[in-house]
Parts: structure tokens; C-alpha cells; sequence
């Protein structure tokens, strides 16, 4: 049997590849992990000393991810620096139908987080550097993949030094440019909305009290999502604005006090006056799916395998049930004395995994396209529709659990019931 350098090397450690790269070690212990990462790691990645900054990016944690960093011995950490949203109000501009979700009708203290990006990797980190079966490699980059009779090998290049490691399995999650995707010659379907996603961390005069809103518009949806670190706290939210290129060049041109009074326009006063609007990042929103997750040695997550419409919040979500998905496909691997990286292991990820992806996708995108249109019938609808699930316990049930990462789509539910209630 061929001796290898590593079991498997992530290729990629933003928070996807680091949290696989915790989640192998806790949970799947005896296998030799490398991750290989761009960037490289802080000094000192401890987070004791973290201070929040207002510009600082974030992401969405449903209930379900915070189960999923609970079963990894982080959400303690996390938690330190999450705000809880405890409210949805979902609207639509123009018109009176209004959807309203609380943590309290489910008996949950939240219906999900937000956390800041750094402080995520940096409660990872501060985990990860306590796992001495994990090698970095940082700053490297993985350039080439060449598969093997029973694994692969990883062309790497770390400063000046080119070399290469082998691996019985590549997990690539590297995002959703992938540059190993493409070396392996694995075709991605691109559906692009025409339309861009500007980020910002926003100050309000009224106090958010942990809701975030949805509200969609005829230009596009937007989000608002409470903050409570940092600077104002319990009046600053992050701001996820859909506009089209045009909107996008229109809003950018304007100076901090014209941005807050466009943004009011579209927003509304449910919050009072928006009184700063932070630093802006911006990016182009298309659904991004690889016509193939696994093959023989290799297996894609996160964005490499799908990058979503943020208009539901899902994406990182579905990322991290796929994490779990493949995880438990290791643990099958090591108990049956298998190959992480044999087709029929990675293959039992693929299994589990595709139903959630393919209803999270379909859910996400079809918010999209029913927001978008803009037929006065199709419209009526909508409306009839927010009203509805406001006032039918059973529909606001359904949509509460897909907005919390509950819905039971299929990953990380095969090894125990303990496991799918925890994970789920």
C-alpha cells in the first residue's frame, strides 16, 4: 500500500477549510490533516484581546450552525461576540404584507447569530493551534492536482519553494473561484442576477432590539442584521444591499450622508434616521453550482461546490451542514477501514449532502425571482403570501425552521438521532 504524506489536505483555510480541519480532529480523531491556506496566520491568534471594529465583515449563523460549533466545543468562544437575532420582519416596499418570526414561538433563545468574520477565524485559530495533528502550510498556495491510484498529489508552492504532497484525500475549499476546481476540470453551471451585493456596517438612531429585516424592494432585496459588538452598541447593523450596476455606480459616487439618505428612501423610519454608514464592499451575486462535488480522492465544499444569493442568509449554512455531511463520510471511512478518499466514502457525502443543497438552492433562488417580478398580479401575491404565512401558524412554522437551518435537507443525518438533532 502506498505510503502518504498526509490523509487529507484541505485546500483552503478561511472559515470553511478550518472549521472541516477542527471538525476532522474533535470528531473523526486519528487521521493527519494539512491545510494549505493563502494567507498567512496571525501571530497571536488568541482572541482575548479582540477589539471589534465597526467595519468589520460578519456572517449569518442560523440555529442550526450554532448547534454544529456546539458539537466542536467553539459556540462558548463564538457566542462572546454574536448578537442574537431574535426578530425577523419580513416586508416588502409599497406594499402592507408583513411577516413576522420570533425566537419565542420556538422555544429557542434565538432564531440565529451574526458574528464578525475575524472573530470567527480568530475563535478558530485559537482551537486549531491546540490540535497537533494538524500541519499549515501558510502562506501556500495549492497549484495542481494529479490523482493517483489511491489518492493524490498536490502541487504546492510556499515563498520561493515548489514542491508537491500527497494526500489519500484533496478536500478543495478554496472558494468560489477555485483554481483547483478548474485544474481538475470540473465545469461550474453560473447563473448570474445582473445585479451586485453592497456590504456595510450601518448605525441606526433607534435600537435594533435583535431584529433583522428583510425587505424587498423593486430594485432589489436588502438586509439589515443587529450587531452588538464594537462601537454603538445595539444600534449598529450590517447591511446587505442587492442594487443593479447602475445603482451600484449611483451609490457609491455619494458621500456618507447621501448614502444614509438613499438608503433611508428605500428603508423606511422603522428604525429612525440612519446616522453612518461604514466603509463599502461590493461583489457580483450569481448562483454558482459544480456540475460534480466528489470524485475518486477529491471532494469540493463551501463555495467551490456552490455560491448562493444572500437574500436568505443560507450560504455559509449550507456550507457548514456540507462539513458535517463529510465528516460523518470519514467517520465511516475509519471505521470501516476504508480510504477517506474512496469513491464510495466521498460518495456517501454527496448522498446526504445533495437534497439539502438542492432545497436551500431552490429556496434561495426562487425568493429572487419572486421578488424580482414585477407584474402588478405577481405582486398581489407576494403580498397575499407575507400575509399569509404571518397569520398560518403551520406555512410561518416551515419558513421559520429553512430561515433557522432546521429543515432536515438531508446532511450529517446518518450516523445516530443524537447526531441529527444536534446537527440539524
Amino acid at each position: 500500500m502506498q505510503a502518504f504524506d498526509t490523509d487529507i489536505l484541505i485546500a483552503g483555510g478561511g472559515l470553511a477549510g478550518a472549521t472541516l480541519a477542527l471538525a476532522v480532529c474533535r470528531l473523526v480523531p486519528g487521521y493527519r490533516v494539512t491545510v494549505v491556506e493563502a494567507f498567512p496566520l496571525p501571530e497571536d491568534p488568541a482572541p482575548t484581546d479582540y477589539q471589534p471594529s465597526y467595519d468589520a465583515r460578519s456572517t449569518a449563523l442560523s440555529w442550526g450552525a450554532r448547534r454544529i460549533f456546539e458539537q466542536l466545543d467553539l459556540w462558548s468562544a463564538i457566542s462572546r461576540q454574536a448578537a442574537p437575532i431574535r426578530h425577523i420582519h419580513i416586508s416588502e416596499k409599497g406594499r402592507f404584507g408583513v411577516t413576522r418570526l420570533a425566537s419565542e414561538e420556538h422555544r429557542q433563545p434565538a432564531l440565529g447569530y451574526v458574528a464578525d468574520n475575524r472573530w470567527l477565524g480568530l475563535c478558530l485559530m485559537d482551537a486549531l493551534r491546540e490540535q497537533p495533528a494538524i500541519r499549515w502550510l501558510a502562506p501556500a498556495q495549492a497549484e495542481s492536482v494529479t490523482t493517483l491510484r489511491e489518492g493524490v498529489r498536490v502541487g504546492i508552492r510556499q515563498a520561493e519553494e515548489a514542491f508537491t504532497l500527497t494526500s489519500r484525500c484533496l478536500v478543495v475549499a478554496d472558494g468560489g473561484r477555485s483554481g483547483l476546481r478548474e485544474d481538475l476540470g470540473i465545469a461550474v453551471h453560473q447563473q448570474d442576477y445582473g445585479q451586485y451585493a453592497l456590504i456595510a456596517n450601518v448605525s441606526t438612531e433607534r435600537p435594533h432590539g435583535g431584529t433583522a429585516w428583510e425587505r424587498f424592494t423593486e430594485r432589489g432585496p436588502m438586509a439589515l442584521l443587529p450587531q452588538v459588538s464594537g462601537p454603538e452598541p445595539g444600534h449598529r447593523s450590517a447591511l446587505v444591499w442587492t442594487l443593479s450596476p447602475e445603482d451600484l455606480d449611483d451609490v457609491l459616487a455619494l458621500d456618507e450622508a447621501g448614502r444614509c439618505a438613499r438608503l433611508q428612501q428605500v428603508f423606511g423610519w422603522r428604525l429612525g434616521r440612519f446616522t453612518r454608514f461604514g466603509d463599502c464592499h461590493h461583489y457580483p451575486l450569481s448562483l454558482i453550482t459544480a456540475d460534480e462535488c466528489v470524485r475518486p480522492g477529491v471532494a469540493l465544499v463551501g463555495n467551490a461546490a456552490h455560491a448562493l444569493h444572500p437574500v436568505a442568509g443560507q450560504g455559509f449554512n449550507l456550507a457548514l451542514r456540507g462539513l458535517m455531511a463529510l465528516v460523518e463520510a470519514f467517520r465511516f471511512a475509519r471505521d470501516n477501514d476504508l480510504s477517506p478518499g474512496d469513491l464510495t466514502v466521498l460518495s456517501r457525502y454527496r448522498q446526504q449532502h445533495a437534497p439539502d443543497q438542492q432545497q436551500t438552492i431552490g429556496f434561495s433562488d426562487s425568493l429572487v425571482r419572486l421578488f424580482g417580478d414585477e407584474y402588478p398580479v405577481i405582486g398581489a401575491a407576494r403580498n397575499a403570501g407575507l400575509v399569509g404565512l404571518d397569520i398560518l401558524p403551520a406555512a410561518k412554522h416551515w419558513f421559520a425552521r429553512r430561515a433557522m437551518g432546521v429543515t432536515g435537507g438531508g446532511s450529517a443525518r446518518q450516523p445516530s438521532d443524537r447526531d441529527r438533532e444536534h446537527w440539524q
